[in-house]
C-alpha cells in the first residue's frame, strides 16, 4: 500500500510538472530556500522535498532541468556548510546523493559538475556516520553505470582520464570503507574500465585496479607453497574470501575483459578449492553431519562457493569465445565435478550445478562430449538428495533442473545416448519437479519438459519416447493443472497439453501410441486413442461432471489445438467452472493477459517524459 501511494504521488508530481514547469520549479526552489533560512528546516521536510525533486527527473526539457538542478545542488551544498552537527550534515549528504543519482542525463552533459559530484562522494566515503558510506558507494555505482564513458576519455582541461587519476589515489579513497563497500567500489571502477576501447589502456587500468588484492593473494599463495597450513588460519581464510569477492564484483562489470585477471589466479584458485574440499570432507567425516554447521566449515565452504561464483560470473558475462571455454572447463572437471561426486551430500555445493548449467548455456554443442562426465558426477547422487522429500536441499533442486534444461536444450544428442533406465530417471525427476509446490522449481521442471518434448518430436526416437511417456505426461499434467496449488504453472500446463494434442496429427508419430499386446481395444489412429483415454481420465477425476460434458471439453481441446488463444480459453473456462476453482482467486490463470496489459501501460508511460524514471530506462547509447 505504501509503495502504491508513493507511485501515485510521484506520477501526480510529474503531471503537475508537465502542466506548468516554471511553477513546479518555483515552488520547489522556494521550499528549498526555506530550508536554508531555517524557516522550515527539519529532516523530514528536507527528505520529502528532495524525494519530490528526484521524482520529476526527466519531466522538464534539458535546458530547464540543467538550470533547476544546478540551483538545487548549490543550495543543498550551502545548507551542508551552514548547518551544525554530524547528524544534520549526514541527512543533507544523503539527500544530495539521492538527487544527483536521479539526474544522470544532466551529469553526462556536464563534466565539471560530474567530477565535483564524484569527488564529493569520495569525501562521503570517509564519513563514518551510519549509512553515509553505503549510500556514497551505491550512488557512485549508479552514476558510473550511466556515465562510464565520461571517466575514460581525457576531458577538456584535464591531464589524464579520470579513471587514471582515481586509480592513483585508490588506496586513499577506499581506506575507510568496509569490505562490502570496497567490493561495490571495485565494481564501479570495473564499469569505467569496461568502457575503455583501447585494449592496452584497458589492460593497464585493470592491472592497477587489482594491484592491491593481487599483492595480498600472491603473498598468501607464496606462504602456502612453503606450508599449506597457512590456508587453515581463519583470518587467512577470511582474507582469501574477501579477495575472491572483490574479483567477482570486477568480473561482473568487466565481462570478457576480465580474462587476463582470472587467468592470473585461476590455477591457484583450483588448488585452494581442492584443499578446502578435502578439509571440509575430513571435518564432516570425523565430526558427523553437525560438523557442517561449525564456523570453520562454513567459512571454508564460503570460499569454495565464491570460487565457483567467480568462475560462473566470468564465463556468463564473457562473450561466447570457444577458446575461453577450452581454457577453463577441462581443468575444473576433477577438482570441481569430481569433488561433488565424492563428497557426502551435506558437503556438495549447489553452485557446481549452476556453474555447469551456465557453461552449457554459453558454449552449447561444444560441451557435448563433456555431458556424460557431468551426468556421471552429478545426476544419480543429486537425485538421491532431492527425491526423499520436497524440503531438503532447496538450492540443489532448482539448480539441478536448470542444468538438465541446459543439457536438453543445447546438448540433446548426449541425452538420447543415455540408457532407457537413465532416461526414465530423467523423466521421473522432471515429473517430480513440476509436481513441486515451490513455484521456481515447478516452472523450471515445466520448461525442461517442454524443451524435451520438442526435441524428442524431431528425433529418431520420437515413436519410442512418446509410446513410453505420452499418457503418463498427460495424466501428470492434468493432475497439476486441476490442483489449485499449481495455478502459477497454468501457462506451461497449457503449452504441454497443446503440444501433446497437436503431436498426434503432426505426422511425427508413425507408430501407434498404445501397446497392441496390452491394449485389447484397437484404435483406428492415435487421435482416437488419445481422445478416448483423455475422456476416461477426466471422467474419473471429475465424477461430478457428466460424460457428455467431459467429452465436449476434450473434443474442444482437440479441435482448438492449432489456435493457442482458443485452446487456453477452453482449459481456463473448464477450470473456472469446476468446483475446486469456482470459489478461489484465479488471477494466476490470467497472468499472461495481465503481463500484456502491464506492457501496454509501460508503453503509455514512456510517451510521457519522466513517468518512467530516466534511471530505469536503458540509455547506454546516450553515454558517449
Amino acid at each position: 500500500d505504501v509503495l502504491v501511494q508513493y507511485k501515485i504521488m510521484r506520477e501526480t508530481l510529474i503531471y503537475l510538472s508537465h502542466l506548468d514547469h516554471d511553477d513546479t520549479e518555483r515552488q520547489m526552489l522556494s521550499k528549498l530556500s526555506k530550508q536554508l533560512s531555517g524557516e522550515e528546516w527539519a529532516w523530514n521536510n528536507l527528505n520529502t522535498l528532495c524525494w519530490a525533486i528526484g521524482s520529476i527527473s526527466g519531466s522538464m526539457d534539458v535546458e530547464q532541468e540543467n538550470r533547476f538542478l544546478v540551483m538545487v545542488i548549490r543550495d543543498l551544498l550551502n545548507l551542508c556548510e551552514i548547518v551544525k552537527g554530524k547528524d544534520n550534515k549526514a541527512v543533507i549528504a544523503s539527500n544530495i546523493m539521492y538527487v544527483v543519482g536521479q539526474y544522470s542525463r544532466f551529469l553526462r552533459a556536464h563534466w565539471k559538475f560530474l567530477k565535483t559530484v564524484v569527488h564529493k562522494l569520495f569525501e562521503f566515503m570517509h564519513e563514518t556516520h551510519p549509512g553515509v558510506q553505503d549510500m556514497a558507494c551505491d550512488t557512485f555505482l549508479k552514476i558510473v553505470q550511466k556515465c562510464k564513458r565520461k571517466f575514460v576519455i581525457a576531458q577538456v582541461g584535464e591531464k589524464e582520464p579520470f579513471v587514471s587519476e582515481l586509480l592513483s589515489g585508490l588506496a586513499t579513497i577506499v581506506g575507510d570503507l568496509e569490505p562490502h563497500q570496497i567490493h561495490s567500489f571495485y565494481e564501479s571502477v570495473g564499469s569505467m574500465i569496461q568502457a575503455e576501447s583501447d585494449p592496452e589502456k584497458r589492460g593497464e587500468y585493470l592491472q592497477r585496479l587489482m594491484a592491491l588484492p593481487n599483492q595480498k593473494w600472491e603473498e598468501i599463495i607464496g606462504q602456502a607453497r612453503q606450508s599449506a597450513d597457512i590456508l587453515k588460519d581463519p583470518d587467512v581464510i577470511r582474507t582469501v574470501l574477501n579477495i575472491l569477492q572483490t574479483n567477482t564484483r570486477v568480473a561482473t562489470s568487466l565481462g570478457t575483459y576480465f580474462l587476463s585477471q582470472i587467468s592470473l589466479i585461476f590455477l591457484d584458485m583450483l588448488n585452494v578449492y581442492r584443499m578446502y574440499s578435502e578439509l571440509v570432507s575430513s571435518n564432516i567425516a570425523n565430526g558427523g553431519p553437525y560438523a557442517s554447521r561449525t564456523s570453520v566449515v562454513k567459512l571454508l565452504r564460503s570460499v569454495k562457493r565464491e570460487i565457483l561464483k567467480l568462475i560462473e560470473t566470468f564465463l556468463d558475462k564473457a562473450e561466447n569465445q570457444p577458446h575461453i571455454g577450452k581454457q577453463f572447463v577441462p581443468p575444473m572437471m576433477d577438482p570441481v565435478l569430481g569433488d561433488y561426486a565424492r563428497n557426502v551430500p551435506d558437503a556438495r555445493e549447489s553452485e557446481v550445478l549452476s556453474l555447469f548449467a551456465t557453461i552449457i548455456n554459453k558454449y552449447k554443442v561444444v560441451m557435448q562430449d563433456e555431458v556424460p562426465h557431468i551426468f556421471e558426477a552429478v545426476f544419480q547422487c543429486t537425485l538421491e538428495m532431492i527425491t526423499k522429500n520436497f524440503e531438503d536441499y532447496p538450492e540443489h533442486r532448482l539448480k539441478f533442473f536448470s542444468l538438465l534444461r541446459a543439457i536438453a536444450t543445447f546438448c540433446f544428442p548426449a541425452l538420447i545416448q543415455l540408457s532407457s533406465e537413465q532416461v526414465k530417471l530423467v523423466m521421473d525427476s522432471v515429473i517430480w519437479a513440476f509436481r513441486h509446490t515451490e513455484r521456481n522449481i515447478a516452472e523450471t521442471g515445466l520448461n525442461l519438459l517442454v524443451e524435451m518434448l520438442r526435441k524428442f518430436q524431431k528425433s529418431d526416437f520420437c515413436n519410442q519416447f512418446y509410446r513410453t511417456y505420452f499418457m503418463q505426461i498427460e495424466q501428470e499434467i492434468f493432475a497439476v493443472l486441476t490442483d489449485t496449488f499449481h495455478k502459477p504453472g497454468f501457462k506451461f500446463h497449457v503449452l504441454v497439453l497443446q503440444h501433446l494434442f497437436s503431436l498426434v496429427e503432426s505426422g511425427s508419430l508413425t507408430e501407434p501410441l498404445w501397446d497392441a499386446a496390452t491394449v485389447r481395444h484397437q484404435y483406428p489412429n492415435n487421435a482416437a486413442f488419445v481422445l478416448g483415454n483423455t475422456i476416461k481420465l477426466l471422467s474419473s477425476s471429475f465424477p461430478n461432471m457428466t460424460t457428455s460434458e467431459v467429452t465436449q471439453f476434450v473434443n474442444g481441446l482437440y479441435e482448438s489445438r492449432s489456435d493457442s488463444a482458443r485452446f487456453k480459453n477452453n482449459i481456463r473456462d473448464f477450470l473456472v467452472q469446476s468446483k475446486e476453482f469456482s470459489s478461489q482467486d484465479n488471477k494466476d490463470l490470467y497472468a499472461e493477459e495481465a503481463a500484456a496489459e502491464m506492457e501496454r501501460e509501460r508503453q503509455r508511460m514512456l510517451s510521457i517524459p519522466g513517468l518512467i524514471a530516466p534511471n530505469e530506462i536503458q540509455d547506454d547509447m546516450a553515454d558517449s
